[in-house]
């Protein structure tokens, strides 16, 4: 199973544990094209051209609570670009949005 890792502060890892958060982002930056996108050498030319967007295969995400010992695993249903809900820590600007599925452990 190929995994995303993936450390959360406190307040986003609890949300996501009680069900709340149902979605994580992360800003679109070189070190996430280059972890999230199949070629990131074409990112620039998909979104210019508006083809289909061709992310990494994920089965599933680990979140860990911050540098330590505690994770909690789910199903990754998806990667796509977007707007997220800043209630959810999302900044006013499009980011990767990575759905969540099920949880797994």
């Amino acid at each position: 199973m190929k995994t995303l890792d993936l450390s959360l502060n406190a307040k986003w890892y609890e949300m996501i544990e009680k069900g709340i958060k149902l979605e994580e982002y992360r800003q679109i930056k070189e070190f996430w094209i280059k972890r999230l996108f199949e070629n990131p050498q074409l990112y620039n030319l998909q979104l210019l051209f508006s083809s289909k967007i061709e992310f990494k295969h994920y089965d599933a995400i680990r979140f860990r609570y911050g540098y330590t010992k505690r994770t909690m695993l789910f199903k990754l249903d998806s990667i796509s670009i977007g707007v997220g809900k800043s209630e959810w820590g999302a900044p006013k600007e499009k980011v990767f949005i990575l759905k969540l599925g099920e949880k797994i452990e």
